[in-house]
């Protein structure tokens, strides 16, 4: 959860996306059933990304299932089970990122439930801050927080068995079409206002609830092509004998990362790579400290069989992998000690990134005159392969928030220096001003100062593809969105009219905190006909700010639609309406925080379209409520409420 920021979210490059949940690594996919002759099967892609957070270094889960249920219901279908000791994941490291868990084999048929079980011990999750949490973040930065202080919601089993389960329904149905591929993503916003609730108890500790039901929910790929997969690392099993492809265990690493060293967990998942006869792979021997470009594999057969490798690759429409990058050694921790991860600071005066490691840990990397920058774009190959920049001075064009892989010379060196920087996630977020017909700016604000950045940003150009809509119709130019309203993306020659409107409220508190504008986030795309030797906005999203704690200064009062209530904060000298949505399908997501005398936390759902849900308000939206709300500020001065939560 961020506390003075807005609610983060994440959506893929590939189309509209949905909040959707990560994992990282695991076993094999599996079916049901009683039949002696084998159902018709089709591939699903099971990939995972998660939306980001800046107050967390690690948020670690261990997944132990999915399963799909039928339309229609039926047995659900078992498509990952975790290996015998499950991986330890850290979201974190998955910002907007997909991680290929498998291609899994699944009966042919219409799927539109998920379930997720997600193991719920004391232990079973780590919280682990940033090392430069947000201003107000209630926990130093690099605390690790003790097990007995984070309380895990909706627990059943017994222990050491204890889980809990998320059921996710899909945002459209999958079908899987025998002999056919389709993906399947899931992702956690980090941000979700009931994902990470912190309790300050009298004696001052700091009680952490972790809720999985609500931050977890299904995006779908409508472009496959032009999805973003974070580098997948294991131990190459074969070449094919024309040397076209090569075929690797996936293995992941343990988390957190032993005194004794990185080590590895197979996840007996066998995944095949091709080479990129077109445009070449870049090759990089970690143990002769060499880099090729190679078309094929061939050359390298002999010395690749039981090698440890990192891959960076993209997908084919056809479902199939293509390597673009390859890394490749004889030692785990030379493919593992790479860092990717979000960009913690720009010390572009001295020739240093500031990088998170995959432990979760920030690390400064030198750049130096023969430093290569990439765009990753997976859609275009030639792109995705070809550097757009070299040199110390390419910096200035990294941001905080960018989510980077490092290739180093020498992983293994008491001090890392950069080969290349593949920028996977152009990310630019803050508030939005200036907004017209060919541009607007983020203006965004950190606790350190020296992040600060002020960014102005041209739409794409109206010819550039951006994706597909629900319908599978292909989008030309600038698109945006509400973030409460994902399906509902504004695109076409109305789009940046609309965009320019939409920006334009604001709601002042008064005294030092004074008016809250329109915040939002948008990738950025490298070398647009817009901008071509710059960054470009593809999309935007309005995001719903998250606004200083307060209390209720008047009572909610039920109107047409919802009703609202008055929102006081502290430093503010106004008070400022808060409005209420009780229409189903777009209501207001409404959140009691119980919190018993010896600490303990109780977060529940509330659904305000019922009598029961609108009485609740009624009781506690009362004058002097602890409360925190999320929304957009509206041009009448007022706050659309996304989502509120209140303490009693």
């Amino acid at each position: 959860m961020r506390h003075e920021t807005p609610t983060r979210i994440a959506l893929a490059a590939a189309g509209l996306g949905l909040l959707a949940f990560s994992l990282a690594c695991g076993g094999s996919g599996s079916t049901s059933g009683t039949s002696t002759t084998p159902a018709p099967q089709g591939t699903v892609n099971l990939t995972l990304s998660d939306a980001s957070t800046e107050d967390w270094a690690t948020i670690g889960v261990k997944i132990l299932g999915v399963t799909l249920t039928p339309q229609g219901g039926g047995t659900p279908v078992t498509i990952y089970t975790a290996p015998a000791t499950p991986p330890m994941i850290n979201l974190c490291e998955l910002d907007q990122l997909s991680e290929l868990l498998g291609n899994m084999s699944v009966p042919a048929g219409t799927y539109t439930k998920a379930t997720l079980t997600i193991a719920a011990n004391p232990g079973d999750v780590t919280l682990i801050t940033a090392a430069n949490p947000s201003a107000g973040f209630p926990v130093a930065g690099g605390t690790s927080i003790d097990p007995a202080d984070i309380q895990i919601q909706g627990v059943s089993g017994t222990a050491p068995d204890l889980t809990t389960s998320v059921d996710v329904k899909l945002a459209a149905p999958l079908v899987v079409a025998a002999g056919q591929s389709d993906g399947l993503d899931f992702e956690f916003d980090l941000s979700h206002p009931a994902f990470l609730v912190d309790h300050v108890t009298n004696a001052g500790t700091v009680i952490w609830s972790v809720d999985f039901n609500g931050p977890v929910r299904h995006r779908p790929h409508y472009d496959l092509t032009r999805l973003v997969l974070r580098e997948m690392k294991g131990q190459v099993t074969s070449v094919a004998a024309d040397g076209s492809s090569l075929t690797l265990t996936k293995e992941c690493e343990v988390f957190p990362v032993p005194t004794s060293g990185p080590a590895p967990i197979s996840t007996l998942q066998s995944l095949t790579f091709k080479a990129d006869a077109t445009n070449g792979t870049l090759f990089y021997d970690l143990d002769a400290h060499t880099a090729t470009v190679i078309h094929d594999f061939s050359a390298l057969a002999a010395s690749l069989v039981s090698k440890q490798v990192r891959i960076t690759a993209r997908y084919q429409a056809d479902g199939s992998l293509v390597a673009v990058r390859v890394w490749a050694s004889s030692s785990w921790p030379k493919v593992w000690i790479s860092p990717e991860g979000h960009v913690d600071h720009v010390d572009a005066a001295n020739g240093i990134l500031y990088v998170d490691d995959e432990n979760g840990k920030m690390v400064p990397v030198a750049v130096n005159g023969s430093t290569e920058f990439f765009f990753r774009t997976p859609a275009k190959g030639l792109a995705d392969a070809t550097p757009i920049g070299t040199g110390t001075a390419f910096l200035a064009n990294l941001k905080r928030g960018f989510k980077v892989h490092v290739g180093v010379d020498d992983p293994l060196a008491s001090s890392l220096t950069a080969s290349t920087v593949d920028i996977e996630i152009a990310r630019f977020d803050g508030i939005i001003s200036g907004a017209d017909a060919s541009q607007f700016t983020y203006t965004r604000s950190f606790a350190t100062a020296a992040d600060d950045y002020t960014a102005t940003l041209p739409y794409i150009a109206t010819s550039t593809p951006n994706g597909k809509d629900a319908n599978g119709t292909s989008i030309l130019g600038f698109k945006w969105w509400n973030f409460a309203y994902p399906t509902l993306v504004d695109s076409g020659t109305s789009a940046i009219p609309d965009f320019v409107s939409a920006v334009g409220g604001g709601a002042n508190f008064g005294g030092t905190v004074g008016a809250v504008k329109a915040w939002g986030m948008s990738y950025a795309t490298w070398g647009d006909p817009a901008n071509t030797t710059g960054w470009s906005a593809e999309w935007s999203i309005l995001e719903p700010t998250a606004l200083p704690k307060g209390t209720v200064a008047s009572p909610w009062t039920p109107g047409n639609g919802g009703g609202s209530f008055g929102l006081s904060v502290a430093g503010g000298t106004n008070t400022v309406p808060v409005d209420l949505s009780t229409v189903a399908g777009s209501a207001t997501l409404v959140y009691d925080v119980a919190v018993s005398a010896g600490g303990t936390i109780t977060v529940t759902p509330v659904d305000i379209t019922t009598s029961a849900g609108q009485s609740l308000l009624a009781t506690y939206l009362v004058d002097g409520t602890s409360v925190r709300a999320y929304g957009i500020p509206q041009p009448d001065g007022s706050i659309k409420a996304y989502a509120i939560r209140y303490i009693h």
